[in-house]
């Protein structure tokens, strides 16, 4: 059974934000942040988030994270506040920039927060191991960040925020970035990665075809006050491949995106 069956069966969403606000400074030149977010993600789900810079994408995934506190509305994860989900370690969390430790090994940055959380030597090194080969880094263990590339540094940085078999991945614009082919190869793998363990993916973004390639739903928001515009379920199969692109289908979902982010700006 995957992490998304077992936690389907319990009939709580992974996500749920209801009527949420940010507020930064609100008592002096306040800046509306979001503004009325509602948004619920199923277990399972693979939800980007997209919108042109300063929409509030990663504040909501920062929210979801609890490293950011609404000032109004409510958000649980996994039926938990985000506080009690992060307590629990059921998020793991990928950055825009890989953040390894340079003087640690690639084993040694994915055994870290298992080290941290008190884990034995055995466990720590048997489950590091298993996700290393589970991002196809099997044979890296021993190299240092920077004798990697950038895309297998964040295929570290992956390995490292699932270390600890969390139900909900967060990622944060991780292939940014890169290079465009480079870029191509890890949506792939995360493609297939997600296919193979269905957990819940959250995933912010500001490319269309990224997006298109990657969602079983796509969260569409507007410029600040960030609000959603439109959310557009994707009609594409589970499984995908890149050559999936070119096909009636992708354009058409790409197109909608597309329609929704111009009608955010006009607004």
């Amino acid at each position: 059974m995957t992490v998304a069956e077992s936690d389907s069966n319990s009939g709580t969403l992974a996500v749920d934000v209801r009527k949420a606000s940010l507020i930064y400074n609100p008592h002096e030149a306040p800046v509306h942040a979001l503004s009325d977010i509602d948004l619920a993600i199923r277990p399972g789900e693979f939800v980007s988030l997209i919108g042109p810079s300063g929409c509030g994408k990663t504040t909501l995934l920062r929210v979801i994270a609890d490293l950011e506190h609404i000032t109004s509305g409510e958000v649980l994860v996994n039926g938990v506040s985000p506080q009690d989900a992060r307590l629990a370690r059921a998020y793991g969390y990928v950055f825009q920039a890989p953040g390894l430790f340079p003087w640690r090994t690639v084993l040694g940055n994915v055994k870290l927060p298992l080290q941290i959380h008190g884990r034995s030597a055995a466990e720590c090194d048997a489950i590091a191991r298993e996700q290393l080969t589970r991002v196809g880094l099997t044979g890296f263990e021993s190299k240092y960040p920077w004798q990697l590339s950038g895309g297998m540094q964040q295929r570290v940085s992956i390995a490292r925020a699932l270390s600890f078999e969390p139900r909900i991945l967060m990622m944060d614009e991780p292939f940014g970035a890169l290079d465009e082919i480079t870029r191509d190869r890890l949506n792939e793998q995360l493609q297939q990665l997600w296919q193979r363990e269905r957990r819940t993916v959250v995933f912010v973004t500001h490319s269309i075809a990224e997006a298109v390639y990657l969602s079983s739903r796509i969260v569409v928001m507007s410029p600040r006050p960030g609000r959603i515009v439109k959310v557009i379920a994707s009609p594409l199969p589970d499984e995908r491949t890149l050559d999936m692109r070119d096909s009636a289908a992708f354009v058409n979902v790409a197109h909608e995106v597309r329609e929704a982010l111009a009608h955010g700006h006009d607004e």
